[in-house]
């Protein structure tokens, strides 16, 4: 058994944070990455692929396994989904949030953009643009001012 690794507590951890808690090269943890498609957060725009506090603890358990207990990586793999019961953690969010209540706000948000889409919708509610046709006065004229040069005296 090898010894405990003190992990910080935070939501999300870089790639580089993981290797040195758990003593790894960068390239293990790539390859391990490529052999566990759950294993970390990929990000978009290529940045860097963010880790989860279960996260870290699933490379840990895959370093004892294959470095401890001598299995390959294909054997890891097997006796992780042997241990880890089939649940919903692939719908668990990167950071932690009470969902009932994320999904309260979000309703309390889609209410107001509807209320503003149908005060839009109504005829006459249209704002006008500054500058264009319709900031014409009533007498016909512009709004804006026409400068002319002036010439010298």
């Amino acid at each position: 058994m090898t010894t405990p690794v003190k992990i910080p507590k935070r939501k999300a951890y870089k790639a580089a944070d993981v290797c040195s808690m758990v003593e790894l090269q960068p390239y293990v943890l790539r390859t391990w990455e490529a052999e566990f498609p759950d294993l970390g957060v990929p990000q978009s725009n290529g940045r860097t692929r963010l880790y989860r506090q279960a996260d870290v603890d699933k490379v840990i358990r895959i370093k004892e396994l294959i470095v401890g207990e001598g299995l390959t990586l294909g054997a890891a793999r097997r006796k992780l989904a042997k241990e880890t019961p089939d649940s919903d953690e692939s719908d668990l969010l990167l950071f932690d949030t009470d969902g009932g209540e994320a999904r309260a706000q979000v309703e309390v948000v889609k209410s107001g953009l509807r209320s503003l889409l149908e005060m839009l919708s109504e005829p006459g509610n249209v704002p006008q643009r500054a500058g264009g046709p319709e900031s014409a006065q009533a007498d016909g004229t512009s709004e804006k001012k026409s400068r002319k040069p002036s010439r010298g005296a």
